[in-house]
């Protein structure tokens, strides 16, 4: 048998290794075989619908048109941006020169709004080229304490962003927005450089809710008059009412008011020296409280006992809202607190100079700003308007024992009880404030007519006086001043009754003096300089609470009754009174005021210290009695017995007593020429036979400004 060569040709008749090694061959083929007519057979067969629906087998011809779209509105889109980019920032250079042209940097309410203190008197922060504000939460730029334009330009570029991302994005939550923190800054902008607010789209909800609930209308100052039983109290108080359009409508509806008060966030722990100078220094933040109307009211009408006036802002419903969009941007911040200069009454002239920035309130100001002085600027810039009396309870309570009383006069019996009844606050909860848990809170009007404590009919605060008088044998010019406040022989009209308070005052004589006579005066000497020196009456006779007392601390010359021939001396002196005072006479009709005249006896204790006095210091105890009558509404008297009962300590000194009384009589009286103007009289006697001059007359001009 012959082999032939292996060939392409499969020869099936092979031994079986060679079988199955051609099985696997053929198996193969066949594969392939299969795999070709597949592919030939799909040219001619129909493509299920299923797969022509979903595409399965199509190229992907969508997703190809899918990305150029894509890249299309991608380009489109960047395109866009870029429009938007580039007019905000043409309008951002826009806004940049007009800001530059009118030197807005420099805008007086720019200035308010930022709190730079250009007008500023206190001695602490005078002339200081910064804002008051150290928190980096007020200002956008990092320099904008120091920089007002810093500022302000940060506050346009801020705007310019806004405008380029607010049209290229839906309105979303921008509560920390520049927009959004800074409304009042916002509106002023837009309002001054022209610029549309409707481009400045913002959702501020914490803003709106907090607009929303206060719904200011109108604006009104309240003046709480001085209360001297509290020393943070005594200079009286000034608060805002936010009317909302119902309490515009009807002021009685007092619910429907909110209160903006701005006062000292103290510690009621230190103690009162330490408070003091904290609050007077800056040592303390102020802190703005937002409270329902009624309660604060009720805090100067139940618990103070204070009578009140309102006077509505003659404001704008715009210049309300920025007022308010203001405080949105300060209530929360740490602003230092000076109790003379920027307290409850400067805040409130600052929030208007901001919306009046042509009067310029804050520049008016005296050196210590009183909230009595607000009161009268406002009065004279024409500000105020509809000025309304409500009268605390204790004079409610008055008003009923006067009309008692006067019933009694015509023969209806008045007893001891009755009138306990009528005057005891614990008994009589007779009030200007709906009583108990009523609500909502109204005003009554019990028709009472208003006492004479319109702030607005006070004399100025101020007042410098020159007198000539005779002390011994010696005459002498007296050059007086007194930067306040009032005592019970200036003209009363004004203040609350038998108001006593001074502050700050000295008085320097001059001495015709005779060189050739022993233990003359020195021809030039400080007779008197008074820190604070006043009293508290509440007469137990009238429906008044509280306790009748008075204080002093002042450096005064005194004689010293311990030695022989003893001159006067210039000491340091500190003193406490307390005791009762009664009130007498006709009161005017149909008011709460108590009667007009008043008679008072004190227990005394002072503490004096001084280089000329026997011993440096001596120590006294004693009463002092006496009455205060008004004569008309001119003319007032005053007549007062001072019994001290001095003491100095041991001496070996025969000649030199270690202890004595000292009575000293002293006569006032006062004539008012006009509301600045008056003539005054004083005259007193030292009735001790151990000093060189026992009689002291005076007669002095005084002029209040």
């Amino acid at each position: 048998m012959s082999i032939k060569p292996s060939s392409i040709s499969v020869d099936c008749t092979l031994s079986a290794i060679s079988l199955r090694a051609c099985s696997h061959r053929a198996r193969l083929s066949l594969v392939i075989a299969g795999l070709l007519l597949s592919a030939n057979a799909q040219a001619f067969l129909p493509t299920p619908l299923s797969v022509v629906t979903t595409g399965e087998l199509a190229p992907n011809i969508n997703s190809a048109s899918q990305v150029k779209a894509v890249n299309l509105d991608s380009d489109k889109s960047v395109q866009n941006n870029q429009a938007h980019s580039l007019q905000a920032e043409q309008l951002l250079a826009t806004w940049r020169k007009q800001v530059q042209a009118d030197n807005l940097a420099e805008h007086t309410t720019w200035r308010r709004l930022l709190y730079f203190l250009d007008d500023k008197k206190s001695f602490f922060n005078r002339d200081a080229p910064k804002s008051l504000i150290d928190s980096p939460e007020f200002f956008i730029s990092a320099n904008g304490q120091q920089d007002a334009s810093a500022e302000l330009d940060a506050m346009l570029v801020a705007f310019a962003n806004q405008i380029a991302t607010s049209q290229t994005t839906q309105s979303t939550n921008n509560s920390n927005s520049a927009i959004c923190r800074f409304p009042a800054r916002t509106h002023w902008l837009t309002e001054t450089l022209g610029i549309d607010s409707s481009s400045l789209q913002a959702d501020c909800p914490e803003l709106k809710e907090w607009m929303t609930m206060l719904n200011p209308k109108q604006l009104s100052i309240m003046f709480a008059e001085e209360y001297l039983d509290n020393p943070i109290s005594a200079f009286a108080h000034t608060l805002l009412r936010i009317d909302s359009p119902a309490s515009a409508a009807n002021p009685s509806q007092i619910h429907h008011a909110y209160a903006l008060n701005d006062t000292v966030d103290g510690n009621p722990d230190d103690a009162f020296a330490v408070y003091a100078i904290k609050a007077t220094s800056g040592g303390y933040d102020n802190r703005i409280e937002i409270d329902p109307y009624p309660e604060k009211l009720a805090k100067y009408l139940k618990d103070d006992e204070r009578d009140a006036w309102t006077y509505q802002l003659d404001l704008t419903p715009a210049e309300v809202q920025q007022i308010i969009l203001h405080v949105w941007e300060t209530k929360d911040l740490d602003i230092p607190y000076y109790f003379t200069t920027d307290n409850c009454a400067s805040e409130i002239l600052r929030l208007i100079d901001v919306v009046r920035p042509e009067q310029d309130l804050l520049s008016q100001l005296p050196y210590v700003v009183i909230p009595s002085d607000v009161i009268q600027l406002l009065n004279k810039e024409a500000i105020l308007a509809n000025a309304r009396y409500t009268p605390a309870d204790s004079t409610v309570r008055q008003a009923e024992l006067n009309k008692a009383k006067a019933a009694a006069l015509g023969y209806q019996k008045l007893s001891k009880d009755d009138a306990l009844d009528i005057k005891s606050a614990e008994r009589n909860l007779a009030s200007s404030i709906s009583a108990g848990d009523a609500d909502p809170k109204t005003i009554i009007d019990h028709g009472i007519v208003a006492s004479d404590n319109n702030p607005i009919d006070r004399h100025p605060l101020q007042v410098a006086q020159i007198g000539i008088g005779q002390r011994g044998d010696n005459s002498y010019v007296d050059v007086g001043l007194r930067l306040g406040f009032h005592d019970t022989l200036d003209r009363a009209s004004g203040f609350s009754q038998f108001f006593n308070l001074e502050a700050l005052a000295t008085t320097l004589r001059f001495y015709d003096t005779d060189s050739s006579k022993d233990n003359e005066p020195d021809s030039v000497v400080l007779e008197n300089f008074t820190v604070l020196r006043g009293r508290s009456f509440n007469p137990v006779n009238t429906a008044k609470q509280g306790k009748t007392w008075g204080a002093s601390v002042e450096a005064t010359r005194v004689n010293d009754g311990s030695q022989a021939e003893g001159r006067d001396h210039l000491v340091g002196s500190v003193g406490y009174e307390t005791g009762w005072s009664w009130a007498f006479g006709t009161p005017s009709a149909g008011t709460g005021e108590m009667p007009p005249q008043l008679c008072y006896a004190l227990l005394s204790g002072k503490g004096q210290a001084g280089r000329g006095i026997n011993k440096g210091f001596r120590v006294g105890a004693g009463v002092n009695a006496g009455c205060r009558y008004q004569i008309n509404n001119q003319l007032r008297a005053q007549a007062e017995l001072q019994l001290p009962y001095w003491y100095h300590g041991s001496s070996d000194d025969s000649n030199t007593r270690g202890h004595y009384w000292q009575p000293i009589s002293s006569l006032g009286l006062q004539y008012d020429i006009d509301k600045k103007q008056a003539l005054r009289i004083n005259a007193n006697y030292d009735w001790q036979d151990r000093v060189d001059a026992n009689d002291d007359v005076q007669l002095s001009y005084r002029r209040y400004f």
